[in-house]
């Protein structure tokens, strides 16, 4: 059974760094596009960043941009948010997604198959 298991969150202060990272199993992810997306309390899930399956391109919402990085490792079924220059309004549960097969430009929940349980990210001010 496809699994998607978050690790990597946890309680910071503002301008510190973390790094998730989103170990897959149960198949191959290679032709996968992944991404995160993360959900704050009382508000609705949304998109953070994402990778295309071939690893051409990147996308990341605007308020991430500059500070955020995805990255993947295909040989480990694992993908990577590194986040650096943390704000409070970062605080949120992040989670790992997965998209349909060879599908590119994941920025949608609706485009999402899999997911994981999320890991809690607080930023303090």
């Amino acid at each position: 059974q496809a699994q998607l298991v978050e690790s990597g969150g946890g309680l910071v202060q503002a301008g510190d760094s973390l790094r998730l990272s989103c170990a897959a199993s149960g198949r191959t992810f290679s032709y996968y596009s992944m991404g995160w997306f993360r959900q704050a309390p009382g508000k609705e899930r949304e998109f953070v960043a994402s990778i295309d399956w071939n690893n051409d391109n990147a996308y990341y919402t605007d308020s991430v941009k500059g500070r955020f990085t995805i990255s993947r490792d295909n040989a480990k079924n694992t993908v990577y948010l590194q986040m650096n220059s943390l704000k409070p309004e970062d605080t949120a549960v992040y989670l790992c997604a997965v998209g349909r097969p060879f599908r590119s430009s994941l920025t949608s929940v609706h485009d999402c198959d899999l997911w994981g349980q999320g890991t809690q990210v607080t930023v303090s001010s």
